[in-house]
């Protein structure tokens, strides 16, 4: 999102009614914690748009919260971020972010874990997220971890083995797949697993749509910067879309079927974003996953203006099958049934969901899940980028590690555009 457009976002019906439709009342052994009466304290690693949001869903939440730390790879961007949230009254009142408690720079959420917070909301691109994540847990936080939550296996690797840690310590994990904590989505998935469907056969889920955000790149940026600032477009940062956008697709797929994909493959490819401004990353994917018994998923995902949009999931049965968006959810068949209950704003629905278990001890954990979802995507990736059948198994013990050896500002060499059929690492 741009600066005017999170403004848009702050002032919409989202921010309305903070902490509509949850109880204020809470057990006695919630009321105090760290010696402040119900208070939960927030800190936010990442200011861009989905952070600065996610912070402001954060503070809408039921019970006493408060914003106390933030960090940024930029300056600009933090500031930027809290400008937005404070143009809201009510998110105002629940601010407090004192220039020592503004960090900024490749360690800045360093500074965030090591405050006094309850609470960490991780909004980086995707390659910080496995390292962020790791350390939130490591320093005993309840965490909100945007997805995907990571670009390669050895980063999905670190996110499982932190979820099973955050188990142990009794740390609350909520992902942003938040088509989890939506009401069209639930109650078709309750018929699916019921069985209304019959034997599942095969899915399909697509999300085609047009271009996204772009930065013209500033001539004092460093090679660094202008790649963190166009994070979508390299995949060391963002996975590519069809791990950072089309995750949400299936993931759906996955919690039909209760597993994930056991084989890919598939075709992609760089047609028409192909100036080096868009970075290294295709503007198309197609993939077939196999899942068990044989049950097949046809996926694709598209970026690119002018052509059809479509952002959809599809399950197909023996007695039928179920048709999901964001806005319509229905299944066609022996079991006909259309959602008609109230609809909700899933991305606040799913903060609900993580302050509310935090305060009653009915902890959630995501991690499992979000991580499987997002090795799933970069399963398919790895298909396309190489042009080969790509098994589960030989993805997940992958040592393929996308990014930089060195994390620091200056000259940074783009990888160059996979080529599928020569390209080895996907």
């Amino acid at each position: 999102m741009t600066h005017a457009s999170r403004r848009s976002f702050l002032r919409s019906s989202a921010l309305a009614g903070i902490g509509a439709g949850l109880s204020a009342s809470l057990p006695a052994s919630a009321r105090v914690r760290n010696g402040r009466d119900d208070e939960l304290r927030i800190g936010l690693i990442g200011c861009g748009g989905r952070g600065t949001g996610a912070a402001a869903q954060a503070l809408s939440t039921s019970g006493q919260v408060r914003l106390v730390a933030v960090a940024d790879m930029f300056a600009d961007s933090l500031e930027n971020a809290l400008s937005s949230l404070q143009e809201n009254e009510r998110l105002a009142a629940r601010i407090d972010v004192p220039a020592e408690r503004r960090f900024v720079g490749f360690d800045g959420y360093k500074g965030v874990l090591a405050s006094d917070i309850d609470v960490v909301c991780i909004a980086t691109p995707p390659y910080f997220r496995p390292q962020h994540f790791e350390a939130a847990i490591a320093a005993g936080k309840h965490v909100f971890l945007e997805k995907p939550v990571a670009v390669d296996a050895p980063g999905v690797r670190k996110v499982l083995a932190a979820a099973e840690l955050a188990k142990q310590k009794n740390l609350a994990v909520v992902s942003g797949l938040q088509r989890h904590h939506q009401n069209g989505y639930l109650a078709a998935m309750q018929r699916i697993h019921g069985g209304e469907l019959g034997k599942l056969q095969f899915a399909r889920c697509s999300w085609n749509m047009g271009s996204l955000w772009h930065r013209g790149r500033d001539p004092k940026w460093t090679d660094m910067e202008w790649q963190l600032r166009n994070w979508l477009y390299f995949t060391w940062l963002s996975g590519d879309h069809i791990v950072e956008q089309h995750v949400h697709n299936i993931d759906v797929v996955n919690w039909a079927t209760k597993g994930h994909p056991l084989r890919a493959r598939g075709m992609g490819g760089r047609q028409v974003r192909t100036d080096a401004k868009w970075g290294n990353i295709f503007d198309h994917h197609a993939v077939q996953f196999e899942y068990a018994d044989g049950f097949l998923c046809f996926s694709e995902c598209r970026q690119i203006d002018g052509c059809a949009n479509d952002v959809s999931e599809h399950v197909y049965g023996t007695d039928g099958s179920c048709h999901m968006d964001s806005g319509n959810w229905r299944i066609d068949g022996k079991n006909a049934w259309k959602h008609d209950g109230a609809n909700n704003d899933p991305y606040q629905t799913e903060h609900d969901a993580l302050f509310a278990g935090i305060r009653s001890g009915n902890l959630l954990n995501e991690g499992q899940m979000v991580a499987e979802s997002t090795m799933s995507a970069i399963l398919g990736r790895m298909a396309t980028y190489t042009g080969k059948v790509v098994t589960w198994d030989d993805a997940m013990a992958s040592n393929d590690v996308w990014g930089p050896e060195k994390l620091e500002s200056g000259p940074l060499e783009v990888d160059a555009v996979p080529v599928p059929g020569k390209s080895k690492k996907g």
